[in-house]
């Protein structure tokens, strides 16, 4: 990942090892607990030491590294009840997504859902758990562009980094695709018919089922 030639400082440098790092801890090249030591990512990423400085204290903020006295940065450990937490707050967020998504939603809007719906259930037919996953995903950023609200928007993009290791997991649950589709063309349909209470209501369910199986998980 290392950039070319005369290391990357300032603005530039600081973001580029800031989302390079990100990525890698989202995708687990970088396991909860991992020291995050300067000098090599410095080297990892070909910027200046002052920018990974920078682009660390960036991810402290996002709850996705840690600082320890004495001991340096590290990469976050979120236990599985700060997990529970974190979701029980984006519930509540999503819900308040979903609504006013339904109060919002024109006609254009409402045939794209519709649309994203059957996708969703070929996905699950077809058995793609990775399509499923990258199209639940798309579904919730698709609910947070119509409803437009950017509090609550900001508020679940920071909860969702903290967690996201915890939710991968779900994605590799036998049947769980099976299990939560339902769920999402009930939130979809809640929205088409512009129905507010329907469809934080549907959210809120499916949130409640992602809260439960995580509390399963060992």
């Amino acid at each position: 990942m290392a950039a070319s030639g005369e290391a990357q400082g300032g603005r530039h440098g600081r973001e580029f090892a800031r989302e390079g790092l990100r990525s890698a801890i989202l995708r687990g090249l970088m396991v909860p607990g991992q020291r995050l030591i300067d000098a090599d990512l410095v080297e990892m990423f070909g910027v200046s030491r002052a920018s990974v400085r920078s682009a660390l204290d960036d991810l402290v903020a996002e709850g996705l590294v840690e600082r320890i006295h004495n001991r340096g940065a590290r990469v976050r450990t979120v236990r599985k009840d700060e997990a529970l937490e974190i979701l029980e707050c984006r519930r509540a967020l999503e819900a308040l997504i979903a609504a006013r998504a339904a109060e919002r939603a024109d006609d254009d809007d409402i045939a794209r859902l519709r649309a994203h719906g059957e996708l969703l259930s070929q996905a699950v037919r077809d058995g793609n758990l990775s399509k499923y996953s990258m199209l639940n995903n798309e579904l919730h950023a698709m609910l947070s562009t119509i409803a437009n609200h950017h509090a609550a928007a900001d508020l679940i993009s920071r909860l969702n980094t903290q967690i996201v290791r915890h939710q991968f997991q779900l994605t590799r649950r036998p049947g769980w695709s099976r299990e939560t589709v339902g769920q999402h063309l009930a939130i979809v349909e809640a929205v088409a018919t512009r129905d507010p209470e329907a469809a934080a209501r549907a959210m809120s369910e499916h949130l409640t089922s992602v809260i439960e199986a995580i509390r399963q998980t060992a």
